[in-house]
């Protein structure tokens, strides 16, 4: 199958920056969130890195203004009725997701590939509350989507062969590097991602050193562009906190025990980026 038009389901950080790479590689895109606000947020997002990608001359002004008149955004999942595959990046919750491929199911034609962007979450289970358990997988795009080559091509064991090679090509089509990847929790980038930002958030709980030194230690010594703790705070400590509690809820090891840190940080509101306070201030 040949994927001529995309769906996108959510329209926060992920969500649209996955529209912003399909509409820039010339899909039309329906963007669909059930919060006005929320979409007016995605479109405005979506406009101001274009615009950026412009400046730095990566894009012209006239292929920006070609791909945002290629998304349509809508409160109304009617409006994905007729699109050959749609990603969802909602909430990193289970039982969200699960009522979002229900409705899915229901909505999108026969055909269609339906596609979850879950860091973490069983593509399999998924599956299973569709009446097309073939056509679900994972499609784990990296943050900040525009900018990331990666995706994580995650087959549930449902999953048909033919969907997974159109994933696959449609990852290729957007400038991306698909890796097959087999599902299990956290796949391979949160799997290992995760604990070492779960550790150095022990390290800055059990008083080793602050949050700057902590991040130094990691950019200058292992030369990473960036610090974990920042990190977590662009990822959102919310997703942080989710993606630990499915490693540690399906293994059972205490390797894997959120640090007591992030949970008092997710209990206070203080997420990250998105809420003008994580680790760090953004205010």
């Amino acid at each position: 199958m040949t994927i001529t038009t995309m769906g996108v389901v959510g329209a926060g950080q992920m969500g649209a920056g996955i529209a912003q790479v399909a509409a820039t590689a010339g899909l039309p895109v329906v963007l669909c969130d059930l919060n006005e606000a929320a979409l007016e947020r995605g479109r405005a997002s979506i406009s101001s890195s274009l615009s950026r990608m412009v400046k730095k001359e990566k894009i012209s002004q006239t292929d920006a203004d070609a791909a945002l008149a290629l998304i349509r955004v809508t409160t109304d999942t009617a409006g994905l009725a007729d699109v050959d595959i749609v990603v969802e990046a909602a909430s990193e919750d289970e039982a969200i997701k699960a009522k979002i491929f229900a409705s899915l199911d229901a909505v999108c034609k026969p055909e269609a590939i339906l596609a979850t962007n879950t860091s973490s979450i069983s593509i399999t289970r998924i599956a299973a509350v569709t009446q097309r358990p073939g056509q679900v997988i994972g499609m784990h795009f990296m943050n900040p989507v525009p900018m990331m080559q990666l995706v994580e091509v995650i087959r549930a064991l449902q999953t048909e062969d033919t969907v997974f090679r159109s994933v696959q090509a449609l990852a290729e089509t957007l400038g991306k590097v698909p890796v097959d990847v087999k599902d299990a929790p956290g796949f391979v980038a949160n799997r290992i991602l995760l604990p070492m930002l779960n550790e150095a958030m022990f390290c800055l709980h059990e008083g080793l050193a602050s949050a700057e030194e902590i991040d130094t230690v990691m950019q200058l010594g292992m030369s990473h562009p960036m610090g974990p703790l920042a990190l977590a705070d662009l990822i959102g400590l919310d997703t942080c906190l989710s993606i630990m509690n499915v490693l540690y809820d399906s293994f059972k090891d205490s390797k894997y025990r959120p640090c007591p840190l992030l949970v008092q940080m997710v209990d206070a509101g203080y997420l990250g980026r998105k809420t003008g306070r994580g680790f760090f201030s953004y205010e």
